[in-house]
């Protein structure tokens, strides 16, 4: 997750958007929730980190939650959300997509950032279907398809248990990455993909 940063200037209004200044706010939002904490990322801090205007910023993200899930996520605009290529081994990319999730929550930046984006999504209405629509629901479908192409007769309820699948490795992973980060990690991800796998054996 580390990210270059230099010294940028903003653009005008109507002017394309300078990707070096996305970099360089995205990096000093990464760097700020490692060293300050959550609560102390703001807009201000951030925009004296990256040495950029507040106007520049808000040009670019409506909310500070924006910033963070951005920089801790890796989203990035017009960018496809990165998942684990499928192989013909359904439990190696099963562990595949363990890994990547607990690696991203892992991290010290989204450890730092997670507990504070939860009770934003908590108190604030619709500020969390942002992240689902353009990093939860593609990676959801991605899994989806990628468990009933391994199922060779699934029933009709295969669709609903492979959402549930998602949704154990996304909350599980969260856990695990935000209270233990990358203790026993590789471990504990052949034992919680092993689980996943044994639960998508039940549709076959």
């Amino acid at each position: 997750m580390k990210l270059s940063r230099e010294r940028v200037e903003t653009t005008g209004p109507g002017r394309p958007r300078d990707p070096q200044v996305d970099r360089a706010v995205l990096a000093a939002t990464v760097e700020l929730l490692v060293e300050a904490g959550y609560q102390k990322t703001t807009i201000q801090a951030i925009a004296r980190r990256a040495q950029v205007s507040a106007p520049a910023i808000y040009r670019r993200w409506a909310t500070r939650e924006m910033i963070i899930e951005d920089a801790i996520f890796g989203l990035q605009e017009g960018d496809d959300v990165p998942v684990p290529p499928a192989t013909d081994d359904l439990r190696a990319d099963l562990l595949a997509w363990t890994r990547k999730f607990l690696d991203r929550t892992a991290h010290p930046a989204a450890r730092s950032a997670i507990p504070g984006l939860l009770s934003a999504y908590h108190h604030h209405d619709g500020v969390h279907e942002r992240l689902v629509q353009r990093a939860e629901a593609p990676a959801r479908a991605a899994l989806v398809a990628r468990i009933l192409d391994a199922v060779p007769n699934p029933d009709a309820n295969a669709e609903d248990t492979a959402g549930i699948v998602f949704d154990m490795l996304v909350s599980s992973t969260m856990i695990r990455g935000v209270s233990r980060g990358h203790e026993d990690a590789d471990e504990w991800c052949l034992h919680f993909a092993d689980a996943l796998y044994a639960l998508i054996g039940t549709l076959k």
